[in-house]
């Protein structure tokens, strides 16, 4: 199931955003979750596989995906596939996280692509430039 960080914001609520971690190491995916909320006061939802992922996508639309790349039975690039062919996320930017970042699949799809172990401060800088980017889609 996935999980939600509730969050006091104090922001406007036109500027809230959602972010959508799909993360299979609990701890890395909590950790990223938590990070987003607390550090750049955004919204961020958990998923642990692809196929939960999609579920969620169900009932929200994110403004921004982090992705593992390995991630089971799909991996990072199947799922950004999946998720970009439905008509209301194919705008949506995705950030892709792994060891071994596959960079033609990164390149050809004009991904974020990040390499872990990362900087949390870099990955903070690269969710608020692919929100920034965002802005009008």
């Amino acid at each position: 199931m996935f999980q939600e960080k509730e969050l006091s914001w104090e922001k406007e609520p036109m500027s809230e955003k959602l972010i959508l971690v799909v993360e299979d190491d609990e701890a890395i995916g909590t950790l990223l979750v938590q990070l987003l909320a607390q550090e750049a006061c955004y919204q961020a939802l958990l998923a642990v596989d692809g196929f939960e992922a999609l579920n969620v996508v169900r009932e929200v639309k994110p403004d921004l995906f982090i992705l593992d790349y390995q991630l089971p039975a799909m991996n990072g690039i199947q799922l950004y596939d999946s998720l970009h062919a439905i008509s209301r996320l194919e705008k949506v930017p995705a950030i892709l996280l792994s060891a071994r970042l596959p960079q033609y699949e990164v390149e050809k799809r004009s991904l974020i692509g990040l390499g872990k172990p990362f900087d949390l401060d870099e990955l903070l800088e690269m969710v608020n430039k692919a929100l920034r980017h965002n802005i009008t889609a």
